[in-house]
């Protein structure tokens, strides 16, 4: 189990870190969560998947796609902070990229083979960093948060939505 610093993470992030399975290191969290979450994907009918179950919020689809924009800003970020790139980083409006996506108009087929190819991207990435990259921290949205964090936080965020799917839409 991870024990983090109060500045590798801001406070709205605590979930995501609670979340995560906090048994296994980061790269094999990220791996075992990807196969979880590819079945789970797999199994949710096809009549759901465009489902709302409240106006104005997201379908199935638009989690999956928004969990795949996320992970690519997760994962940006931490290729910046643990380059040494002290520059800040800017949050990101996630209602808006939902928006501009149109998750509806793709197949599932398509929303998993990218999540696949995005998370293959984000394990490969995650064993390229060293100790001291890990434990880089720079500043996101405002916050400090560490390379590390980003790695848990990942997983808590997908986690995160997973449970939404199963008590909110299936």
């Amino acid at each position: 189990m991870i024990e983090f610093k109060d500045n590798e993470f801001a406070p709205f992030y605590a979930n995501y870190i609670a979340k995560a399975n906090s048994n296994t290191s980061i790269i094999d969290g990220l791996i075992q969560q990807s196969i979880i979450v590819s079945e789970f994907l797999k199994s949710i009918p096809s009549s759901k998947l465009n489902y709302r179950y409240s106006e104005n919020k997201w379908t199935i689809k638009d989690i999956i796609l928004h969990l795949i924009d996320a992970e690519r800003i997760f994962s940006y970020r931490a290729l910046r902070i643990a380059r040494g790139d002290k520059t800040e980083l800017q949050g990101f409006e996630e209602d808006d990229y939902v928006i501009e996506a149109n998750a509806g108009e793709r197949s599932l087929s398509s929303l998993l083979e990218e999540y696949k190819m995005v998370r293959n991207a984000t394990i490969c990435f995650f064993k390229s960093f060293n100790n001291e990259q890990m434990l880089r921290i720079g500043t996101a949205s405002n916050s400090s948060i560490s390379v590390r964090a980003i790695g848990i936080i990942i997983q808590g965020h997908e986690k995160h939505h997973l449970e939404i799917i199963k008590e909110r839409y299936l």
